[in-house]
């Protein structure tokens, strides 16, 4: 197998031009703009600067992150502050649900921090905010962005029982790597967690970023390993660094790189791949409802 080239990275200087994005715009998404500062609604794609919030906010799909916004764990690669998270808001679910519906939100993708202080690991928020946004909004779509609540499947369970469109559960990096990146995740548990979605006859999705100093073996490995419990749903999108405190990058992908891995994992057998420089785990994900 050839390997296609990837560039070193040198954060002294500027992004690869692939990685440069237009300003959004468009009629859907002002109106969904003037919705969300109005109202003052919350959405991960504002408050974590996805460079694809303009394309994803006028087909009419959002993400929103539930159970607040401090972490119990300490990934080397995520922004997200880590510490000792507030008390659970019970009414997060009622608010959630009525910024999906102000906001007219056809597809809603819901994530959350990791609440392993809660003996729930948030599942009963997440059942709760699913069912509120079909109580309100029940034309809306829904794919949940779960952790993998310390293995404890009671919690995994109470989730899946609501019956979401598409559950996902990132893999985030190769098994090489896991330690150094997700310092208190398991590969072999997310892969556990994942086996456990698709067996429940969920469309099930998986993804993770590249950069982070991977091989295109280890990618291939852990492609064939999502596979193999059952995943129908890939994504693969360029790590960037938050800040200097975190994992450094270590490539930039190129492009025909990405495009290499979008080509096997269909060959592989995958029925849907996003795989991208700016692909982002909720990208596209309004046409991965119809993967079967």
């Amino acid at each position: 197998m050839i390997d296609l080239p990837v560039i070193s990275a040198n954060l002294t200087q500027r992004k690869p031009n692939w990685l440069r994005v237009k300003l959004p715009v468009g009629k859907e998404y002002a109106h969904v703009r003037s919705l969300v500062d109005t109202h003052k609604l919350h959405t991960i794609c504002e408050s974590g600067n996805c460079p694809n919030m303009g394309e994803c906010w006028g087909a009419g799909t959002a993400t929103f992150m539930i159970l607040g916004n401090i972490c119990t764990r300490s990934c080397s690669f995520c922004a997200v502050a880590t510490g000792r998270p507030l008390a659970v808001d019970w009414d997060e679910p009622n608010r959630v649900a009525n910024s999906v519906k102000l906001m007219q939100v056809k597809h809603c993708v819901i994530t959350s921090v990791d609440r392993d202080d809660l003996k729930d690991g948030g599942s009963v928020i997440w059942a709760e905010t699913i069912n509120a946004i079909r109580r309100e909004s029940p034309e809306t779509t829904l794919e949940t962005l779960i952790p993998d609540f310390r293995g404890v499947w009671e919690n995994l369970d109470r989730l899946l029982s609501v019956k979401p469109e598409v559950v996902s559960h990132n893999l985030e990096t190769v098994r090489r790597l896991t330690k150094e990146v997700r310092i208190q995740a398991k590969y072999d548990r997310s892969l556990d967690c994942l086996h456990r979605i698709s067996e429940s006859g969920v469309r099930t999705k998986s993804g993770m970023m590249l950069g982070l100093g991977e091989t295109e073996e280890d990618v291939i490995e852990a492609m064939e390993d999502l596979l193999n419990v059952g995943v129908h749903i890939l994504t693969l999108g360029q790590y960037l660094q938050p800040s200097r405190s975190h994992h450094p990058v270590v490539d930039w992908i190129t492009p025909d790189q990405f495009l290499k891995y979008k080509q096997l994992g269909l060959e592989m057998g995958y029925r849907y791949v996003e795989s991208g420089p700016l692909v982002r785990s909720s990208y596209h994900a309004e046409k991965h409802l119809f993967t079967f």
